[in-house]
Order: structure tokens, then sequence, then C-alpha cells
């Protein structure tokens, strides 16, 4: 070799030696998301803003292991044999370490089969079916509300208001009849002179005064809804419009958080007031840091007030990355073993994953909630009446009604 090309080569060696080292490859975490109709669009668009302002900032501070956080969404539409295809694809095509971000319980119980299978971590955000937990899927974890614990809440509510009525409104899916049947039962208990009972509604129906106008000759003293937009919105309208509810003698309850909704005032309107609503996040309720400033850059980003699916979908993701740090590992058995054996300083407090079966397997079971009362016109959450909260049983000597 001619001492012209051994300089050549040295040279290019020393070039090559100078060049920074390529960084590492990101995590990749998946996202299974509605992001177009029939599906809630506005659950998935907040699970999404929830999940990229916890990534961005964790990936400011330098990632963890050493590396970058990727989410990778697919769209699912609510349908739950689009969201087996997503979560297919994004485990065998896109190699995720880890799923999260399941927001419709129908379509987590069909992802759950595809994450199970190819034992996959899946951090469940808001799928509150009891039934995604009493699969006992060892993959599956979850910080999502479950029917069990809103049921068991809203039955409390109801016995408390010593009503003697009451007709629940569900739509037609895991969530809505499983939620709806749960606090019949669980009412029959706590109340057993209450006449209880539940009707089914399509979901992708627009028109509900079959199933409202029966109400107008026998109103009950509590509507409850165990829906979700657009067809709550619908419904609460068309009680309105009716003169069922709110009205002196019927309220409406709310099992499904809806004033969290950044755009419940503008499709509600008057049929809003007076709603009493379980919900998951109140700006009363205690809140870590991290929350604090996971709202502070929603407020920036979207100029919104916080809801609690930000934060479900934040705290889903931020679970991950814990695991991730405890296991020292993106292997996903090993990520699995850690997430079932750490305490976890979620942003809404500290917990751990309960390992009896049922309904609790694999459950945070002790997620704050309160019940309030929305008694004006584009009310914020904030300025609600507060009539349950963490510590503090229902008063139900709070609760106000239309003069007429």
């Amino acid at each position: 070799m001619t001492s012209k090309r051994l300089r050549s080569l040295g040279l290019l060696g020393g070039v090559l030696f100078a060049l920074p080292a390529l960084a590492a490859d990101p995590i990749l975490i998946g996202a299974s998301i509605t992001q177009s109709p029939p599906g809630s669009v506005v659950q998935g668009t907040q699970v999404k803003d929830g999940m990229e302002i916890l990534k961005d900032m964790i990936n400011a501070k330098g990632g963890v292991l050493g590396r970058q956080i990727q989410v990778l969404y697919e769209d699912n539409q609510g349908i739950p044999e689009k969201g087996r295809a997503a979560t297919e694809k994004l485990i065998t095509s896109n190699k995720v370490v880890a799923l999260a971000g399941g927001h419709q319980s129908s379509v987590c119980l069909a992802e759950i089969e595809v994450a199970h299978r190819y034992k996959i971590p899946y951090v469940n955000t808001n799928c509150w079916s009891d039934d995604v937990r009493k699969r006992g899927y060892p993959e599956v974890f979850n910080t999502s509300p479950y029917n069990t614990l809103v049921s068991s809440s809203m039955a409390d509510t109801l016995a408390t208001m010593k009503v003697k009525r009451v007709v629940a409104f569900a739509e037609n899916t895991d969530y809505g009849i499983g939620q709806a049947k749960l606090t019949g039962e669980l009412l029959k208990q706590k109340a057993p002179n209450v006449e209880y009972k539940y009707e089914t509604l399509d979901r992708a129906s627009k028109d509900f005064t079959a199933a409202i106008l029966p109400l107008r000759a026998n109103p009950p003293d509590v509507v409850v809804l165990t829906m979700l937009p657009p067809a709550a919105y619908l419904v609460m309208n068309q009680m309105y419009e009716q003169g069922v509810a709110p009205s002196p003698k019927t309220l409406m309850y709310d099992g499904g958080g809806l004033a969290d909704y950044p755009d419940f005032w503008q499709n509600v309107k008057e049929g809003g007031r007076y709603l009493l609503s379980f919900a998951l996040y109140h700006p009363q309720m205690p809140q870590t840091q991290l929350a604090r400033d996971i709202a502070a850059e929603y407020k920036k980003r979207t100029g919104g007030d916080i809801n609690r699916l930000v934060l479900q979908a934040a705290d889903s993701l931020h679970l991950v990355v814990e695991g991730i740090k405890a296991a020292k590992s993106t292997d996903p058995e090993k990520l699995a073993q850690a997430l079932r054996t750490m305490k976890f300083d979620s942003l809404r407090g500290i917990g751990n994953f309960s390992t009896k079966p049922g309904y609790s397997f694999q459950q945070w079971l002790d997620i704050p909630y309160v019940n309030y009362q929305l008694t004006a016109i584009k009310q914020p959450v904030g300025q609600t009446v507060l009539i349950q909260a963490p510590g503090r049983k229902f008063d139900a000597g709070k609760i106000v009604r239309p003069a007429k």
C-alpha cells in the first residue's frame, strides 16, 4: 500500500472518529386513539394532548435511559376491529415496547387481546369497563377509572338523595351498558325500594326523542347518563327541549365526566345547567407539582383549562416511563415485571396495582374522585358546587333545582 493511500486512510479515520456519536434510537411507545368518527374524537384529542405534553417534558430533560421518547399514534375511530388492527401494527411493524392511551372500553377489550398475545405491556388510560380487568391479563395495567368505582359512588349519591325512581340512558357499548347495569345492582343493595331501569341507546343515532318522550308523562327523579359525546350532548339537549330535565322534578346525573370536555358548553348550553356529575378532576382537589406543570403547559398550548382526561393520558405515559426507569430496560417482560411490583408516584396520587382478581386486577383502586353540580350556564368546573370530595361525604343539601 502506498504511503499516499495510507495518509488518505488515516485522514478518513480521523474524520470518522471526530464525528459525534450517533444518537441512540428513540424508545417507541404506541397509542391507539380515536381521531375520526364514530368514536369520541374529543377524547382522542385530549389523550394525545396529555401524552405529547409529558413526552416533551421528559425529552427536554434528556429522555429516559439516555434515549428520547417517541409516541406513535394510530386512529381506531372508536371501532374495536380497527383498534385491534392498530395495535397489531404498532407491535409488529413499529416495534413499540409498550402501549398506552386506550380510552374507549369496547376498543380496549379488542386491543388487550393483541397485547396479551405478544406479551407487550398495555397501560389503560380511560377504559372503564370492569371486563378489561376481569380478563386477568398480566400485561394490562389500569390507571383508568373503573365501572365499579363509578357505579358505587353514583349508587351512594342516589341513595343519599332519597330518590324513588331513576331511569338510566346507556350507550350501546361495554362501558355504557356495564356501568348502567352495575349502578342499578349496587343501588338495589343500598336502597332496595328505589325503582331503577336502564335503556340502551345507539351512540350513532341523532334522534333520541322516542326514548325521552315517555318520561314526560311519568318523570323520574333522576335521569342517569352513561354516555359519551356526541350522543350524550344530543340526549341532554333533547331532554331539555322536551321539558323532561332539568326540571323541578327531574335532574340529570352524568357518570362520564361530560363537563370536563372543552366543547361541553358550546354543545349543550341551557341543557347543562343543574347537571350533577361524577368527576375525576376538580381544581380544588390536591395536585402534584407535575400535574400543575402539565396544566400550565396545556393552558399555554390550547388556551383551555386542564381536565381529568389530559391528566389521565399523561399519567399513563408517565407510568410507562417510570416502569422503564425501574426496570432499567425497555424489554417488555422486564418492564411488565417492574410495573407489577413498583409503588408509583402518579400525577393524581401515590398508588400501586392490586393483585386481587376480578375488577381489581392490576387496577389502581384508590383513584380520587368528586361529585359536583353545575349551577350556571358556561360555568367553569372550578366554580361548580362541590357536593362530595375526597375526605368529604356527599351533601344532598347543596343540590340546587330549577325554580320552574
